[in-house]
C-alpha cells in the first residue's frame, strides 16, 4: 500500500515541476518576442515612436538630459509598462519593459 502511495506522490510531483517547467519557457519565450519587438524602434524618431504608441502616459527627464516616454498598458488586471529612452537628437537610445505579453 506504501508503495502505491509513494508512487502516486512521485508522479504528481513529477507533473507539477514539468509543468512549471512549461510556463517558465513560455515567459522566457514571450519576452524574447518582446525585446525583438521593441529592438526595431532602436535608432528611429520620437515623431515615429509616437505616431505608433500615442502620446506617453508619463515623460521621466534623466540627468544624462534625455528623457523617457512611459507607455502604460493593462491586460488581465497586470500592468505593462514600456519604457523608451529618447536623446536630445530625438532619436530612441534604449527601451524597457515590464510584465508585458
Amino acid at each position: 500500500m506504501k508503495k502505491l502511495f509513494f508512487k502516486g506522490l512521485y508522479t504528481l510531483l513529477f507533473i507539477s515541476l514539468a509543468g512549471c517547467q512549461s510556463v517558465s519557457k513560455k515567459i522566457d519565450d514571450t519576452t524574447a518576442k518582446e525585446e525583438k519587438e521593441l529592438s526595431k524602434w532602436l535608432n528611429k524618431s520620437e515623431d515615429d515612436l509616437k505616431s505608433f504608441y500615442g502620446q506617453p502616459d508619463k515623460v521621466e527627464f534623466l540627468k544624462t538630459r534625455n528623457r523617457s516616454y512611459v507607455y502604460i498598458t493593462e491586460k488581465y488586471k497586470i500592468k505593462c509598462k514600456r519604457k523608451f529612452e529618447i536623446n536630445p537628437s530625438n532619436i530612441v537610445v534604449g527601451f524597457s519593459s515590464k510584465n508585458c505579453f
